[in-house]
């Protein structure tokens, strides 16, 4: 059955928890999703933001007009006017805020890791499943055109079974010694640092792209610092690009999660994965690849070419290598542009992750496959098993790993 026309429905009433750069970044794919999904079968208006820097209240409703603004994220969750919830806060914030959503009755948008570790997102998945709310986790990298087609190509045995993979997040924001220690470099605010950052996101790809047969069962790994130890933030809103002019005068603290990351990973389908994530790999900007090799070809992508998707094969020897552009044929493409070849952005994901949100919630069928809180469980899983395999030194299962103790998150406030 066809759901209503969107003009014969209220609106779906929206509030974003966490106004920083992800939360603009939510709030404005809500804003232009009725434009490129105009027959989801209603629209979705911004009604409340909250966030407990001052600075950022006045700036939503600069953006956005006459949205409504909260310090507490408390009254936005309780507010009867929304029907929804976007959690882009740090990474402690997300299991409190993310239990409290669901238990008001709000279906939820929330970005990943999902908090500090996989007891955190197990509880948020199981507050979502009493409630019987809907929700989808911020893996957005699924939703490139390429990646999708890649997805297609490999389900339907386009590279033959898949025997090994590689897959790369590498990026320099914390390059700098200079880089100010914000809350991602400490433990009870950041987690596990470079994992559950960037990490996340590869271990997400694994899974999305091969399939039930790419479902991680062991793990070894190597975590490193680069930095350890980062001039103090002036103020608890600090980006994690900011950097701190050098003076002997700045007080500086100790980083106390890894920079990086390097893992071998098992699969039940047989193939090894290769796995590394860095956010202080000097000379390198957002540089997520991966490639995927089978019995009967290859496939390879790039974010920074994230219209292009190479697969070579059938042949076995001299096969040819193609470099596909991507165009309506591919993903959800055809949403933002009629022909091949225009580039789509990092924001235009997020509105294709909304778009199968609104699905999600609004009963249509297919479209984007969207993470799901279950993915956010698996993939904190993993890495559990990481941070355990560098501390055992040896190959840990994933399945119900536990990590090392470590301090209990702090109190919210605001």
């Amino acid at each position: 059955m066809t759901p209503p026309d969107s003009a014969s429905r209220p609106p779906l009433r929206v509030g974003v928890v966490g106004f920083g750069w992800m939360g603009r970044v939510h709030a404005a794919a809500y804003s232009r999703l009725h434009h490129h999904y105009p027959r989801l079968g209603r629209r979705v208006e911004l009604v409340a933001v909250a966030d407990s820097d001052p600075a950022s209240l006045p700036d939503a409703v600069a953006r956005f007009g006459t949205v409504r603004t909260h310090r507490d994220w408390r009254e936005l969750v309780e507010a009867p006017d929304v029907d929804a919830v976007s959690v882009t806060t740090p990474n402690w914030l997300h299991r409190e805020v993310g239990v409290a959503v669901a238990r008001a009755g709000k279906h939820l948008w929330i970005e990943k890791p999902v908090g500090l570790d996989a007891d955190d997102a197990r509880a948020v998945a199981a507050a979502i499943d009493e409630a019987g709310v809907r929700a989808v986790v911020g893996f957005n990298y699924r939703h490139v055109p390429a990646v999708a087609h890649a997805r297609a190509l490999l389900q339907r045995g386009g590279i033959g079974t898949p025997t090994s993979m590689q897959v790369r997040f590498a990026t320099d924001y914390a390059a700098s010694p200079n880089g100010v220690l914000t809350w991602r470099f400490r433990r009870q605010r950041g987690g596990n640092g470079v994992l559950g950052d960037l990490a996340s996101h590869a271990v997400d790809l694994v899974r999305h792209l091969l399939g039930p047969a790419g479902e991680i069962t062991d793990v070894v790994a190597v975590t490193g610092l680069a930095v350890p130890r980062r001039p103090l933030p002036a103020d608890d809103a600090a980006s994690h690009y900011a950097v701190a002019g050098p003076s002997p005068s700045v007080a500086m603290g100790d980083v106390e999660n890894p920079d990086w990351v390097d893992a071998l990973l098992r699969t039940a389908g047989g193939a090894t994965v290769t796995l590394e994530a860095s956010r202080v790999a000097v000379g390198e900007q957002n540089a997520y690849r991966f490639e995927i090799a089978g019995t009967r070809g290859r496939l390879a992508w790039d974010f920074r070419q994230m219209g292009e998707l190479v697969h070579s094969g059938p042949e076995h020897v001299g096969a040819p290598e193609v470099h596909l552009t991507t165009g309506p044929a591919h993903g959800e493409y055809g949403a933002f542009e009629p022909g091949p070849g225009i580039a789509l952005g990092y924001d235009d994901l997020k509105v294709i992750e909304a778009a199968a949100f609104l699905r999600l919630i609004t009963g249509h069928r297919g479209g984007p496959v969207a993470a799901t809180p279950a993915d956010a469980v698996r993939s904190a899983e993993v890495l559990d098993a990481m941070e355990r395999s560098v501390h055992e030194g040896r190959w840990v299962p994933t399945s119900g790993a536990s990590r090392p103790p470590v301090p209990a998150p702090e109190p919210s406030v605001g």
